[in-house]
């Protein structure tokens, strides 16, 4: 499934992604997964939000640089091999995988995927999980 995540861009100093942290609070926008990658000078915090369009638009408003885009949500079993399976079936179809995070709870792990081709590994993916 196809999921709305931002992505903010921050200067690489301590406190920046706190004060992200606190606007989305402040904002009753509860941010339900995320990944933070860092560079010399700056860094992109990857969110997942329960309401993209206005964290988008409280971060712009507190000068936080930010752009909404589109990644694959995929919930699969938490045992060893599964994500080999869906890697696999991605290479298989010649699908790039750019980036991804995920998180476990006591059943599921919970994976969000940037392809190179979002729509058709979605799709491809989507259709492993019927059969």
């Amino acid at each position: 499934m196809l999921v709305e995540q931002i992505s903010a861009f921050l200067e690489n100093k301590p406190g920046r992604f706190a004060f992200i942290s606190k606007v989305l609070g402040e904002n009753d926008i509860n941010m339900q997964a995320f990944t933070v990658s860092e560079s010399a000078k700056f860094g992109i915090a990857h969110i997942i939000v329960d309401n993209a369009e206005r964290a988008k638009s409280v971060l712009q408003e507190n000068n936080i640089g930010v752009h909404v885009s589109k990644v694959i949500c995929l919930d699969i079993s938490d045992r060893p091999g599964e994500m080999s399976k869906i890697l696999k079936l991605l290479a298989e179809n010649n699908i790039s995988v750019e980036y991804m995070y995920a998180y476990a709870d006591s059943k599921n792990a919970h994976i969000f995927l940037r392809t190179d081709n979002l729509e058709l590994a979605d799709s491809i993916l989507s259709e492993m999980s019927r059969g």
